[in-house]
């Protein structure tokens, strides 16, 4: 005997559809920004060779029924000869609809989705800021979301098992 599985989803009665997983992207904006570059113009007068850091944090909420702002901060300083260059802080944010999802669904998004979503856009932001200073653009690397997520994730459980110091919130990448 062979099992049939109907792959049409108008097929699908109404409130079957309506209790299918639905995520959708309401909103991209940005929450907040600070740039500083409390040594130029002095800085440049001498040899550009950075030392640039990076630190990310995502955090979200619930701000209505079904609707999540997710905010992804990302700090870049960028340091010549032990002098500030610049500092640039970003908190691009969104707001997603994630509707009929299991918590491991709704933590895979708000972790790993939304933040992919938003990082395209907090790049540009920072590039552009970076650029309009006089020094060249600094272009932020792709970042791997799934795996942070996976690290975390394998973090939280040897925590729990109680084979693991604590690790801070923020991941920082030189």
């Amino acid at each position: 005997m062979t099992d049939q599985i109907d792959i049409n989803p108008e097929a699908a009665s109404g409130e079957e559809q309506q209790n299918l997983p639905q995520v959708a992207i309401q909103r991209i904006y940005v929450k907040d920004i600070s740039f500083e570059a409390p040594n130029l113009p002095e800085l440049f007068s001498v040899e550009y060779k950075p030392q640039i850091k990076m630190e990310m944090n995502s955090k979200s909420r619930i701000v209505a029924d079904d609707n999540y702002e997710v905010i992804l901060t990302i700090s870049v300083k960028a340091e010549n000869e032990d002098k500030t260059v610049f500092l640039v802080e970003v908190q691009q944010a969104g707001i997603f609809l994630l509707k009929n999802v299991n918590e491991q669904q709704l933590q895979h998004t708000l972790s790993v989705m939304a933040p992919e979503t938003l990082y395209p856009y907090v790049r540009e932001t920072i590039a552009s800021l970076i650029g309009r200073t006089g020094f060249p653009a600094v272009q932020l690397a792709p970042i791997n979301f799934q795996a942070l997520f996976i690290q975390k994730m394998q973090q939280a459980q040897a925590e729990a098992e109680g084979n693991a110091e604590p690790n801070p919130e923020a991941t920082t990448i030189q």
